[in-house]
């Protein structure tokens, strides 16, 4: 990020949620914020302090099952079309629901919500390694990034809007565990930018992280800690161009 002193930017960081090591993530994200002095962050569990949101320059969040009411995901919108940029990480677009049967349900109870994210989460696959390419290489956000492996999550998701993707994986077969569990072949968003109004939303789907007690209370301890992309330099690289962005509207 620019280390230039100028005027004051304003973020508000919501990191909040379950089945996550919120702890791990809403601290590199605030080390990464840290980077640029201009950055004055406030940080929440939730989006329900619509005035610090509506006061802010840039928005960031990191969540998993974190779905606001109707007025809240309405005042979200607003901010991004009056000329707002949102960062959202992994899980923001998720709301998940375990069933007696053990599988996991991804409703659609929040369309207006999914619908200003671009995208909603279904399911994934278990966590093995997979390639993300660069589907616009002539993209700042992007350039220069070579293909990579990641060990992470791999969203499947239903997509919303006009999206301009960044970075993408392909992917068919089994998300097991999940109740829409089958998938043919298709080449998913990693990456994308959607833009809304006068502003944009920046998607990376990328991320998981999970602690040995994350997964409280459907298991007391959860037998590993798992760090995802967090292990790989070229996510942080990416974060760091994104937390850019994200503050370039107001720096510029």
């Amino acid at each position: 990020m620019s280390e230039t002193v100028g005027s004051r930017i304003d973020c508000v960081l919501v990191a909040g949620g379950k089945y996550h090591d919120i702890d791990f993530a809403r601290l590199e994200i605030l080390k990464l914020l840290a980077e640029d002095e201009r950055i004055r962050t406030r940080v929440f569990e939730d989006y329900s302090n619509l005035a610090a949101i509506e006061a802010a320059d840039f928005l960031v969040t990191y969540t998993c099952d974190v779905t606001p009411p109707l007025v809240q995901q309405e005042a979200l919108r607003r901010f991004v079309a009056r000329g707002g940029r949102w960062l959202a990480l992994h899980g923001t677009n998720s709301i998940l629901r375990f069933l007696e049967d053990g599988r996991v349900d991804s409703p659609r109870w929040a369309p207006h919500f999914m619908e200003t994210l671009g995208s909603m989460f279904v399911a994934h696959p278990p966590i093995a390694p997979y390639t993300v390419t660069v589907a616009d290489p002539e993209h700042e956000l992007v350039r220069g990034v070579e293909p990579f492996q990641a060990t992470d999550e791999l969203y499947l998701s239903e997509y919303y809007g006009k999206l301009h993707v960044l970075l993408e994986t392909e992917f068919e077969g089994e998300a097991r565990g999940f109740v829409e569990d089958q998938w043919k072949a298709a080449r998913h968003p990693v990456f994308y930018l959607r833009p809304l109004g006068e502003g944009s939303v920046l998607y990376l789907t990328l991320g998981h992280c999970r602690g040995h007690y994350d997964m409280q209370p459907l298991m007391d301890l959860y037998p590993t800690v798992e760090r995802g992309s967090w292990d790989l330099p070229v996510y942080y690289e990416l974060l760091r161009r994104a937390l850019d962005w994200a503050g370039r509207a107001t720096a510029d």
